[in-house]
């Protein structure tokens, strides 16, 4: 059997909605976005980076690292600094706070996970996975 347009189109559907449904879900299960997740993982995993560095590594536009990092300095969960040697750089590193924080937001977020994937065995968590590689794949080769 073979798959149509107009299936393929639904399935593209379907993981925008999941995507648009899980996103707020995760942010009020987790208290935090999942883009300002992945710089507090990054930046758990070094002693400093460069907010340039740190916007290349975690895929976030500029603006958008701004954003966050403000927001996430006014909680007292990172702190930046200008390179004393060139006052174009910002070094950003996580505060004692944030270094707390970042393990309460990793609990939060393995049981949303957990959740979201409660009726799924082992074996068809790894058939989704790598069906949705395969996507992934695709969508990066596609040239426009």
């Amino acid at each position: 059997m073979s798959i149509t347009g107009r299936e393929e189109e639904k399935i593209i559907v379907q993981l925008n909605d999941i995507y648009r449904q899980m996103s707020p879900k995760f942010e009020r299960c987790t208290g935090i976005s999942q883009s300002r997740l992945d710089l507090l993982h990054k930046l758990f995993e070094v002693e400093e980076i460069s907010q340039t560095a740190l916007q290349r590594e975690v895929n976030i536009d500029s603006a958008a690292v701004t954003r966050h990092l403000k927001q996430l300095e006014g909680k007292g969960m990172v702190s930046r600094r200008k390179n004393p040697d060139d006052n174009r750089f910002t070094f950003v590193r996580l505060t004692e706070e944030g270094r707390k924080k970042i393990e309460a937001y990793r609990e939060e977020k393995e049981i949303f996970i957990s959740k979201v994937f409660r009726r799924f065995t082992k074996e068809e968590r790894s058939v989704l996975s790598e069906m949705l590689n395969r996507i992934q794949d695709n969508v990066s080769e596609i040239e426009y």
